[in-house]
């Protein structure tokens, strides 16, 4: 389905069937794309939830507009899109960007939100990782892809991740477009990436936390607990579930349990 979220805007929502309020709202991250939360989606829908996944902006097949590219604009659109829906207030999960943009569609309209899943994102802080926007661009700077064969990008992403499913892999492959020659180009152009990392350093998530009044499950993988944990303890009804050894993309290595932990988050108060 497609949502107007402003003039000659369309976001596209992937919609999962189910009958059970809440309604889940499921948001990917930077350089990502909504189908990578298709298999969450299934285990949300098992359980009798629907479930929403958006591409934002320049992400999937969204539209890709002349501007709009930051945290506060994305988390607009999503505002925009739960009021269209007309299902009441949602779970929202959000994954690496994707949580801090939650984190601020759940300040700015916290009546929309009924909890609020950070999966491995959400209190990313640029600033604080680097000493200047220009160490963090040249660190952060996406790598040229365009041209490259998809054959050989799938080969790449299956090795380096023997433990997701196919469908997760290739739905990671769809970050980008394949053309007919079987050759890949990017959907979101790097001076649109590099505009969304310098909302991120220049507004970081963390002056939104205490105004976070609703559940807030926090899920690190690997290194980033510490960082979770310290987010945590700035937020006024927040848990950690942390995920050692996992990959940043949580919910494609582990859809199921992310699917539980999400699912936890409906009977809290």
């Amino acid at each position: 389905m497609k949502v107007t979220v402003a003039d000659g805007v369309e976001l596209n929502v992937r919609h999962t069937a189910g009958s059970s309020a809440p309604a889940f709202l499921l948001v990917h991250g930077l350089a990502s794309n909504a189908r990578l939360w298709d298999e969450v989606a299934a285990s949300l829908s098992a359980a009798g939830h629907p479930s929403y996944a958006v591409d934002l902006r320049g992400h999937g097949e969204s539209d890709l507009p002349p501007s709009g590219f930051d945290t506060a604009t994305a988390a607009a659109d999503l505002a925009v899109v739960i009021s269209s829906l007309d299902v009441g207030a949602v779970v929202v999960a959000g994954q690496s960007w994707g949580g801090n943009v939650v984190v601020e569609l759940a300040a700015r309209h916290p009546s929309s939100v009924r909890a609020l899943a950070l999966v491995d994102g959400g209190w990313i802080d640029l600033p604080a990782e680097f000493g200047s926007w220009s160490a963090c661009a040249a660190a952060l700077r996406p790598p040229d892809l365009d041209g490259m064969r998809a054959d050989d990008l799938l080969a790449r992403l299956r090795r380096g991740h023997p433990d997701w499913s196919t469908a997760a892999v290739e739905a990671t492959l769809a970050n980008l477009r394949v053309g007919a020659d079987g050759r890949l180009s990017r959907r979101l152009p790097v001076d649109r990436h590099m505009e969304i990392l310098r909302s991120m350093f220049d507004h970081p998530p963390s002056a939104f936390f205490a105004s976070l009044t609703m559940p807030v499950l926090l899920m690190p993988a690997g290194r980033s607990a510490a960082r979770a944990a310290a987010a945590a303890a700035a937020m006024p009804s927040a848990t950690v579930h942390d995920y050692p050894g996992g990959d940043h993309d949580l919910h494609a290595q582990w859809p199921t349990k992310v699917a539980a932990d999400l699912l936890s988050l409906v009977e809290r108060p």
